[in-house]
């Protein structure tokens, strides 16, 4: 019986090696495999998904206008898929969530879906939600904090590894943008930004006063 799975994590939990890994054991069994991944993601320049350990594949790409249901179901009359895999799931919308849905309940296709489950601020992604909720199967693929605790979290840092709390929800990134952490740390290192902020800001503020007071208009 064909199911939806939503394998999450935070950033370097091996989610692409996952999904690399489950594709090859279906081909090597002879099972076509339909393998998707986000046009938003262009860090590669290519369709294709790649892994932190030098392995990868080609794929199709998905943007928020693509109609999975319908792309899937035209790939089935052509040839028998055995498993869709979908990375990047994060950034589905709640209708293509749904189509991949229908994609196991109506085409009897197991979907397999690999992403985040939080941005830098703590909040889901909108892919991430619908997953959750709608998943037959939810499975955590683990990575490690600084400090050997689970990091269930992610961190934005600008150039010099300062922590951001403000900006968009997407910007695409690696390693130079983004770090995972445990909860605590990563509260801790939020409030210790907002609190370096805070100082600045009043500093500013008080400079700016002492300005006005010696230069009168």
């Amino acid at each position: 019986m064909a199911q939806l799975y939503f394998y999450y994590s935070a950033m370097n939990a091996g989610k692409s090696t996952a999904l690399l890994q489950s594709s090859y054991n279906y081909n090597e069994r002879g099972m076509r495999t339909l393998i998707y991944t986000a046009k938003i993601d262009n860090r590669f320049h290519v369709a294709k998904v790649s892994s932190r350990i030098g392995i990868s594949s080609s794929a199709m790409l998905f943007h928020f206008k693509t109609k999975f249901f319908q792309e899937i179901k035209r790939e089935q009359n052509h040839k028998t898929v055995h498993c869709v895999l979908v990375d990047e799931s994060q950034f589905l919308t709640r209708r293509q969530v749904q189509d991949l849905s229908e994609v196991v309940d109506k085409l009897e296709i197991p979907v397999l879906c690999y992403g985040l489950r939080t941005d830098f601020r703590g909040e889901l992604f909108s892919g991430s939600q619908y997953l959750l909720a709608w998943s037959d199967k939810l499975i955590e693929l683990k990575t490690i904090c600084h400090c050997g605790r689970k990091a269930g979290m992610v961190l934005r840092i600008d150039s010099t590894g300062k922590p951001v709390t403000l900006g968009n929800q997407i910007q695409i990134g690696g390693n130079e943008k983004y770090i995972s952490v445990c909860r605590k740390h990563y509260f801790q290192a939020l409030k210790i930004t907002l609190i370096k902020d805070f100082k600045k800001n009043k500093i500013k503020k008080i400079i700016g006063k002492t300005i006005k007071k010696q230069n009168p208009p």
